[in-house]
């Protein structure tokens, strides 16, 4: 039974999952990860403005005088009274070495860094191209894949399986996992890390959001439909605590698609879209709120004005931002307009009525005297006769500060009130409450998949280890008592056993015996398979392509293939409206701006059909 523990189980394939297993590995431990969709990344990827650092290079760069300590201040003013003060200061002192590792390990370009809502200083870092999200993602599940081919023996992944329950031992503490897979329950052994998401599109039978926040329960969302709680759910069986779980992130800014106004499921716009300087008006064209205040705050104050609340960007600010503006306008969420003129006949105002909105702005950025509480004003002024980046927006569900109860080293608590780590069990990611008290930061969550998955790693890593030292004593001891006289030291990992009467031979079995599985990261990698003969493609023409242009019939072309998408759309990361939108036509542009070019190739060579013939 010992072999079968000697690795960490994590689950969740986020951001923050993919965190802990690295770190796992790094510090010499061995991982399998499930993951209970067909695709690695969860929510993480759809993460469009950035992670937040605090005393980064970036930062030191660009002269932005911020530190661990301001970065604190700031998170505590959000947090508010339900602060957690040692949760918190996890998250914002180790946030500039979390920034770093993904920068450097993974080679992730996080150079840019803007100012979102609540931060006294710019300190949320994005790359230049694509959501950053979906970047830091990508690398680390492109690298953990990686060594799950050349290191099979360290790091394994097993997709489409959903873990149940915990298993424990009758001294309670956590020694594995329950999960369903290919019809069969199955169950895998060693300390956990729980890392499967919040609960923001829980509209399941036992719905944690109906518990908890009955209002809220019909408004859309911008969560995958994988993010049900379900970590939550078999965490509170084995005897977790929970912590915050009424606490809900209402976003501002859920983009309307005006084809489908009433979607369940909508799109984010990027908190960074206010950092640049975009500013939000109602239903008459008039400013409402600061457009860089807390979440919560900018959603309370639409809820008592009327909408439809449109987002405004300028030209600069639009300049700025400008991958996302575009990508936005490819999915039909967000438009371009070349006068200012246009805007206001969009809205139903006059162009008077809307240079009014633009002057009183303008003046009060020259003042810094904004009736609304505004202190920054990037890329003023506003000008009639600018160009417009313009969408609509509404309040949607999107982040749950509340979960599963963790310490500062992300180990799972229990026992209600006088609250104790359970043995062998550990938590990060949006799974875990009290990372963020009240509200969280825009930018934080990134944040707190990489600080608190990396803490989780490292915690589960010393867990194992302890346990396997442990193990291995106790086996070593029992060889011992054969042996006469006989002297036992520990040096870590590694066991020296003396033995007068014990042959050479004798002592290096024990040694044998009691090293670890850990030590399999020395072994040479497995021989790589054979590759699968590759099929012959037939050409298919554009007008072939655009005959199938519906949900049970979808094919599209991309980099000059076609696909049959039909069967893929609900495996897509990004949901399967991101294709529908794109059905019998050619989505290479769009296709580029989010994906590398052999992503389909890598992970879903069967819906190849064609070369397009143009």
């Amino acid at each position: 039974m010992a072999g079968r523990r000697s690795q960490v189980i994590v689950l969740g394939g986020g951001l923050a999952g993919l965190s802990a297993c690295h770190t796992v590995l790094e510090r010499g431990g061995n991982v399998l990860l499930l993951d209970k969709n067909n695709f690695l990344g969860g929510n993480s990827t759809k993460a469009t403005s950035g992670i937040n650092g605090a005393g980064t290079t970036a930062q030191q760069r660009l002269g932005i005088p911020d530190s661990s300590a301001i970065f604190y201040e700031d998170s505590a003013k959000s947090a508010r009274a339900e602060i957690q003060p040692a949760l918190t200061k996890v998250l914002t002192y180790q946030s500039g070495s979390a920034v770093e590792w993904i920068s450097e390990q993974f080679k992730v370009d996080l150079s840019l860094v803007s100012r979102l809502g609540g931060h006294s200083h710019p300190r949320t870092h994005r790359g230049k191209e694509m959501f950053p999200g979906m970047t830091m993602t990508y690398a680390l599940m492109e690298k953990y894949e990686d060594l799950c081919k050349s290191h099979p023996d360290r790091a394994k992944l097993i997709k489409k399986a959903k873990a149940t329950s915990l298993i424990k031992n009758e001294n309670g503490a956590v020694i594995g996992v329950e999960y369903e897979h290919n019809g069969a329950t199955h169950k895998a052994y060693g300390p956990v890390v729980i890392a499967t998401g919040g609960y923001a599109a829980d509209f399941t039978s036992d719905s944690l959001l109906k518990k908890y926040r009955p209002e809220i329960y019909d408004l859309p969302t911008t969560n995958g439909d994988h993010c049900t709680g379900d970590g939550i759910k078999f965490a509170l069986k084995s005897g977790a605590n929970t912590i915050h779980m009424d606490k809900v992130q209402v976003h501002p800014t859920g983009l309307v698609d005006l084809k489908d106004p009433d979607a369940k499921v909508k799109f984010l716009a990027a908190e960074a879209l206010r950092g640049v300087g975009g500013i939000l008006v109602d239903a008459n064209g008039q400013r409402f709120c600061d457009e860089l205040g807390h979440r919560d705050y900018v959603t309370g104050q639409m809820w008592k004005n009327k909408g439809p609340f449109r987002l405004i960007l300028n030209s600069k600010a639009g300049k700025e931002i400008e991958w996302h503006c575009k990508h936005y306008m490819g999915r039909g969420l967000m438009k371009h307009f070349k006068t200012g003129a246009e805007v206001a006949k969009e809205i139903g105002i006059s162009a008077s009525a809307l240079d009014d909105t633009f002057k009183k702005y303008n003046q009060i950025a020259q003042s810094k005297n904004d009736p609304f509480g505004k202190k920054f004003f990037s890329n003023a002024p506003f000008d009639i006769n600018d160009n417009y980046w313009v969408s609509i927006v509404c309040p949607v569900l999107h982040f749950t500060m509340g979960g599963v109860q963790i310490d500062e080293h992300s180990r799972l608590l229990g026992g209600g009130a006088n609250a104790t780590p359970i043995p062998g069990a550990f938590a990060c990611g949006e799974v875990a409450g009290g990372v963020h008290g009240a509200n969280r930061l825009g930018g934080s969550s990134l944040l707190g998949c990489v600080v608190y998955g990396r803490v989780a790693g490292a915690s589960a890593a010393t867990y194992l280890m302890e346990s396997l030292t442990a193990n291995a004593a106790r086996r070593v001891a029992g060889v011992a008592g054969h042996l006469s006289p006989v002297s036992i030291s520990f040096n870590g990992l590694k066991v020296t056993v003396e033995s007068a009467g014990a042959s050479a031979e004798t002592s290096q079995a024990v040694v044998a015996a009691a090293a670890p599985a850990a030590s399999a990261a020395a072994q040479a990698p497995a021989a790589a398979a054979a590759p699968a003969a590759k099929k012959t493609l037939r050409e298919i023409t554009t007008a072939e392509v655009a005959k199938h242009n519906k949900e049970n019939d979808c094919w599209v072309i991309v980099n000059g293939q076609v696909l049959d998408a039909t069967p893929f759309l609900n495996d897509h990361p990004g949901g399967k409206k991101a294709i529908l939108i794109y059905a019998g036509k050619d989505a290479t542009e769009e296709f580029n701006m989010m994906h590398k070019r052999d992503v389909v190739d890598k992970y879903a060579p069967e819906i190849i059909i064609g070369v397009h013939k143009a």
